[in-house]
C-alpha cells in the first residue's frame, strides 16, 4: 500500500548549471543525492541584505512589485540538512510568500512562458521584439504564452547539467509531519505528488524533462506534475493568491473585481487540478491511499473520485475556512465544495473551521450536516478537526548546532539589560503587522518607564502585497524610532527580509515575549516553536509570555494560558505587552507548562498518524454502509431467524415504509387496509411486540391506528411515546426546553415566511416545519429555506435544536429526543418489566427495525450495536432508501416488499 501525498510543491526541485556560469554548491553538473543549493550570502539579523531583483507587473490592471510565486506555502521553515545554508522561511502554519528570485528569473531555472520574455542576455538580437516586450511590460500587460521566444533559451536548458536539490518552498509543516511520522514508524511507503516549483514548459518534450521525472520517481519517491507555465501562473498567482487566499482569510478581493477575470483564472485552476488528478489516477493501485492538501487542490478529490469511485481519499485544509457569508461570494463556490466532497474524510485545523464548512455546505448545497459530517444523496463524508503541529525531535537537533549557541551569546551581549519582544510575519494585511506596531507605539506612550528597556524585533517577510502597507509600516517604525531612539537604544528593529535559521532559533530562545497579531490565520506554528525554544535546553529558562491573536487557529489549543488579544483593539494589545513584561516568574512558569504540554501533544507526527487512522476507520465504515455493498434482505434467512426466537420486537417506520409518502402537513384520514391487516396479523402472536414510529403528531397516529389494538406508537420522531395497550402518551421531551427554543425559532421562521409568498409554518408540539412546496417561486423559496436552516443552526446551536432541509420543507426539531432515544426507552422498559425469575440477558431475542429515512439511521445503528455486543440474539435492520445506510439489509421493492415480508412472518403463529 502506498500513501500519495499531494501538495502543490514537491519537497525537491531542480537547479541547472548553465554554460559559462559557476555551479552553485556543487563542482559537478549532474546532481548527486544530498546536494543542496547554497546562497552566496546568508541573511543576517544584523547585516540586512539588499532586496533581490524583481520582475515586471503580473496583473492586467496595475503595476506593482512581484516576488516569487513559488514560495513557502505554510511559512514553516523547511528544515534542510546542515549542508544547505539557504535562508528558509518558517513557522506560521499558513501560506506565506518570501523574497526569493522571481519565478523564471533565477539563473539556475528556466524562464516562464507565462510572463515576460527572457532577459536580453538569453535571447537573440531581435531588438524589435525586445522593445515590444518592454513597452508591454510598462503598460502592465501580461505577455501571452504565444509571444515569440528564442529557441536558444530552450536549447540551453534542454542540454544543461542539472541536480536535484531540496526545495525552499512548499508546505513545511506538512513536510516535517510526514518525515516525523515515517521516522517513528507511523507512515510506511509514501509518495509525494506535486510540481517542481519552477517553469517547465521550456523543457516539454525533451529527454531532459524525462530524466528529471525518472530521477525524482526512482530515487526520491516523488511524482512530478507538469503543466504549462500559463496554467500554473493563472492557477497560483491569480486564482489562488488573488481570489482564494483573501476569501479564505475573510477578505473579499478588491482586485480583480469583475467576474470575467475570475472566470479567466478559474480555467487555469481547473487545469492544474486536473493534472494532479490525472497523475494520481495513472499511478493508483487498489489499496492505495490518497491525501490531498490545501486550497490549491480543492478540486482534486472530486476529480479522482470520478475516475476511481472506490479510492480512499482524504483532504486537509491548512488555512482557515471562512463563514458561509464570506465563502458564498465566490462565483465558483459550488464547484469548490463539490470538489472537496470527493474525499472520504475532510480535515480542518480547528472546530471553528469545521463548523463553517458544514454550515456552508448545508446552505449552498442543501446537504444535511451532522456533527460527524455531511450526508449526501448517495454517501456520507466525514468531517473532522485536527490541528497540525511541529516536529520536536527535528527542532531539538537543529537547536544543538553550534551556530545557534553562538548567536544566543551574540544577542545576549547586544541586548543585555533589555526586554525583547520578537515577531516574524509575512508583510500583508492578514498578518496584522501594522496593528502590532501601532499597539507597541501606544504601549511606549502609556508606559514611559519602559522606554530604553524594551526592544521589538520585527522580521517581515517579503510579499506581493501592495506597497501601501509596506510604506505605512515603514512610517510607523520611523516615527517610533525617531521619538525614542538614541545613540545607544533603538525601540524597533525592523528587518524586511528573513533571517538565518540559527538566528531565528536563537531569537526565540532569548525572547521575553512573542507577539502574533494575525487578523486571521489557520494555524500559527511559530508560537509552537517559540514555546519549545523556551525550555532552557540551550540557555536560561525564560518561560516567556505568548501574546497571541484570538483569530489564529492556534489560540483554540492553548486554553487561555496565552495572552489572547484582538488585533484591532490597540489598547488591549498595549496592555498585553505590559502584562507580559511584568508577569511574575511563578505565573510565567505555570502558563508555559500548560502551553508546552499542548505543543508536545499536538505534534506533526501525531497529526499525520491520527489523520491516517481516522481515514482508515471512516473509509471502512462508509464502504460498509454503501447501498451497493449492503445485501438484499434474504427472506429465507429472515424466516429462520424469526422461527427460532420467542420474544420479538418490531420497530417500523410509518411513511415510506408501511405506507407511501403523503403530504406531511395534512392528516391522512385512514391507513391503507392492507397495512392494518398485516399489523393485526402479526399481533395475533403474543410473542410479538410492534411499535410504529413517525414524525406525525400523537393525535394523528391515534386516528390512523385506532383499529390496531396493542400497537405501540412513537410520534414526532421520538418526542412522544405510547406503549402497547396503553391509552395515554408519554412526553419524552422537556416541555419547558421545547417552549424556550420554539420562541426563538418562530421569530426566525416568521422572518423568512414574510419573504417567501406561498410558504407556511406548521407548529407541532415538539417541532416546527417550514413548508415551501406551494410557494409562488419555488427556486427562490428553496434558497430562502436553505438560508433559514443555516440561520437556525447558527443561532440556536446552544439550545440543542437543529434544522434539517428536506424535500419541500425545513424540519426544526430537538437534538436530544429522536427515534433512537424512544427505541432505547422501549427496550429499557421491556427489560424492567421482565419477571424477576427470568435470567435472560435481554427482554427480546429478535429485533427487527425497518425504515427509509435519514432519521431512521440512528435506530439502525443502535440496533446493530445490540447485535454486535450479543445483547440480542437476532437483529435485522432493513433500509428502503437508495442512500448509504447503517442497515444490514435493503429492500428494493419499497412498501410492497415490507408488507409482503411481514405477511410471510405472520403465517408462522
Amino acid at each position: 500500500m502506498t500513501v500519495f501525498i499531494a501538495s502543490l510543491f514537491l519537497p525537491k526541485t531542480v537547479h541547472f548549471t548553465l554554460p559559462g556560469t559557476p555551479p552553485r554548491g556543487s563542482l559537478s553538473g549532474k546532481s548527486r543525492p544530498g546536494d543542496r543549493p547554497i546562497l552566496e550570502k546568508t541573511p543576517t539579523l544584523f547585516q540586512p541584505q539588499p532586496q533581490l531583483n524583481i520582475t515586471p507587473p503580473h496583473t492586467p490592471t496595475e503595476e506593482h512589485k512581484r516576488v516569487d510565486p513559488f514560495t513557502n506555502e505554510d511559512g514553516l521553515r523547511v528544515q534542510l540538512p546542515p549542508l544547505d545554508t539557504t535562508a528558509k522561511a518558517l513557522g506560521t502554519g499558513a501560506p506565506a510568500d518570501r523574497g526569493s528570485p522571481t519565478w523564471g528569473a533565477r539563473p539556475d531555472q528556466p524562464m516562464s512562458r507565462a510572463n515576460s520574455p527572457p532577459p536580453p542576455s538569453l535571447i537573440d538580437s531581435n531588438r524589435t521584439l525586445q522593445q515590444k516586450a518592454r513597452e508591454m511590460g510598462r503598460q502592465g500587460i501580461t505577455q501571452p504564452r504565444t509571444l515569440p521566444r528564442s529557441d536558444s533559451h530552450d536549447r540551453v536548458f534542454a542540454h544543461a547539467n542539472w541536480r536535484v536539490v531540496s526545495a525552499d518552498q512548499g508546505n513545511g509543516g506538512l513536510r516535517n509531519a510526514a518525515e516525523a511520522a515515517a521516522r517513528e514508524g507511523k507512515l510506511g511507503d509514501y509518495t509525494w505528488v506535486g510540481t517542481l516549483g519552477m517553469p517547465t514548459e521550456a523543457l516539454q518534450g525533451t529527454q531532459q524533462l524525462q530524466d528529471i521525472e525518472d530521477r525524482l520517481a526512482t530515487e526520491h519517491d516523488m511524482l512530478s506534475v507538469f503543466c504549462s507555465d500559463k496554467d500554473f501562473d493563472g492557477h497560483y498567482s491569480h486564482f489562488c493568491k488573488q481570489i482564494l487566499w483573501p476569501v479564505f482569510h475573510y477578505q473579499i478581493p478588491d482586485n480583480p473585481k469583475s467576474k470575467a477575470y475570475e472566470d479567466h483564472s478559474w480555467k487555469y485552476y481547473v487545469n492544474v487540478n486536473q493534472a494532479f488528478a490525472d497523475k494520481i489516477v495513472k499511478n493508483w493501485k487498489r489499496g492505495d491511499v490518497v491525501w490531498v492538501h490545501d486550497y490549491h487542490l480543492l478540486l482534486v478529490p472530486g476529480m479522482v473520485r470520478k475516475k476511481l469511485p472506490d479510492a480512499k481519499i482524504g483532504f486537509f485544509l491548512h488555512v482557515a475556512f471562512p463563514s458561509s457569508e464570506v465563502f458564498r461570494c465566490l462565483a465558483v463556490r459550488k464547484q469548490l465544495l463539490e470538489g472537496m466532497l470527493g474525499a472520504n474524510l475532510i480535515g480542518f485545523q480547528i472546530h471553528e473551521y469545521t463548523r463553517h464548512f458544514l454550515q456552508t455546505c448545508s446552505r449552498l448545497l442543501s446537504a444535511e450536516a451532522t456533527p460527524d459530517g455531511l450526508q449526501l444523496e448517495d454517501r456520507f463524508v466525514d468531517v473532522v478537526s485536527l490541528p497540525i503541529g511541529i516536529d520536536p525531535v527535528s527542532l531539538s537537533q537543529h537547536r544543538d548546532e553550534s551556530e545557534v549557541k553562538k548567536w544566543i551569546n551574540i544577542m545576549r551581549e547586544r541586548y543585555a539589560g533589555k526586554k525583547l519582544i520578537v515577531a516574524r510575519d509575512k508583510l500583508d494585511h492578514v498578518r496584522g503587522v501594522r496593528q502590532k506596531l501601532l499597539s507597541y507605539e501606544l504601549f511606549l506612550n502609556k508606559n514611559p518607564e519602559w522606554r530604553d528597556n524594551i526592544v521589538l524585533i520585527q522580521v517581515a517577510l517579503s510579499t506581493s502585497e501592495k506597497s501601501e502597507l509596506d510604506a505605512t509600516v515603514s512610517d510607523i517604525v520611523t516615527r517610533v524610532n525617531s521619538s525614542w531612539a538614541n545613540l545607544a537604544y533603538q525601540p524597533v528593529v525592523y528587518l524586511k527580509q528573513d533571517i538565518d535559521y540559527a538566528q531565528y532559533l536563537a531569537l526565540l530562545s532569548i525572547a521575553d515575549a512573542l507577539m502574533i497579531t494575525s487578523q486571521r490565520e489557520g494555524m500559527n506554528l511559530t508560537s509552537h516553536e517559540y514555546l519549545f525554544c523556551q525550555d532552557g535546553k540551550i540557555g536560561e529558562k525564560k518561560h516567556g509570555s505568548l501574546i497571541l491573536s484570538e483569530f489564529t487557529g492556534t489560540s483554540s489549543l492553548f486554553g487561555g494560558n496565552e495572552l489572547s488579544v484582538n488585533p484591532w483593539d490597540y489598547r488591549a494589545c498595549a496592555d498585553a505587552i505590559k502584562t507580559a513584561l511584568e508577569m511574575g516568574d511563578e505565573e510565567k512558569e505555570r502558563r508555559w507548562n500548560k502551553l508546552y504540554e499542548a505543543v508536545n501533544h499536538h505534534t506533526g507526527s501525531h497529526w499525520f498518524s491520527e489523520l491516517g487512522s481516522r481515514l482508515d476507520r471512516v473509509y471502512e465504515e462508509q464502504h460498509r454502509r454503501d447501498q451497493t455493498s449492503v445485501p438484499r434482505l434474504s427472506m429465507s434467512t429472515l424466516i429462520q431467524q424469526y422461527k427460532r426466537t420467542e420474544r420479538r420486537l418490531f420497530i417500523l417506520d410509518f411513511e415510506g415504509t408501511l405506507v407511501s409518502w403523503g403530504p406531511v402537513n395534512q392528516i391522512i384520514p385512514v391507513s391503507p387496509q392492507r397495512t392494518l391487516d398485516v399489523l393485526n396479523d402479526l399481533l395475533l402472536d403474543d410473542r410479538n411486540t410492534i411499535y410504529v414510529m413517525s414524525g406525525r403528531r400523537p393525535e394523528e397516529l391515534d386516528r390512523l391506528f385506532r383499529r390496531v389494538p396493542n400497537l405501540g406508537l412513537i410520534a414526532e420522531n421520538g418526542c412522544f411515546l405510547k406503549d402497547c395497550g396503553s391509552s395515554t402518551w408519554i412526553e419524552m421531551a422537556d416541555s419547558d426546553q421545547i417552549r424556550t427554543w420554539k420562541e426563538s425559532v418562530k421569530n426566525i421562521l416568521t422572518y423568512y415566511l414574510e419573504r417567501t409568498p406561498g410558504a407556511e409554518i406548521e407548529d407541532r408540539r415538539c417541532s416546527l416545519i417550514f413548508h415551501y412546496k406551494s410557494a409562488e417561486d419555488y427556486e427562490a423559496a428553496m434558497r430562502q429555506a436553505t438560508d433559514c436552516a443555516s440561520h437556525i443552526n447558527d443561532a440556536c446551536e446552544e439550545q440543542r435544536v437543529h434544522a434539517i432541509p428536506l424535500d419541500g420543507c425545513v424540519l426544526v426539531e430537538p437534538i436530544d429526543w429522536t427515534k433512537s432515544t424512544a427505541a432505547q426507552k422501549i427496550f429499557a422498559d421491556l427489560r424492567a418489566h421482565m419477571a424477576p425469575d427470568i435470567t435472560h440477558k435481554s427482554p427480546v431475542d429478535f429485533l427487527m427495525v425497518v425504515g427509509d429515512g435519514r432519521e431512521d439511521e440512528k435506530v439502525f445503528k443502535w440496533a446493530n450495536t445490540l447485535g454486535e455486543e450479543k445483547v440480542v440474539q437476532e437483529v435485522v435492520t432493513v433500509s428502503l432508501g437508495i442512500r448509504n445506510t447503517e442497515a444490514t439489509a435493503t429492500l428494493t421493492q419499497g412498501v410492497s416488499g415490507v408488507l409482503m415480508a411481514l405477511q410471510k412472518l405472520a403465517q408462522y403463529v
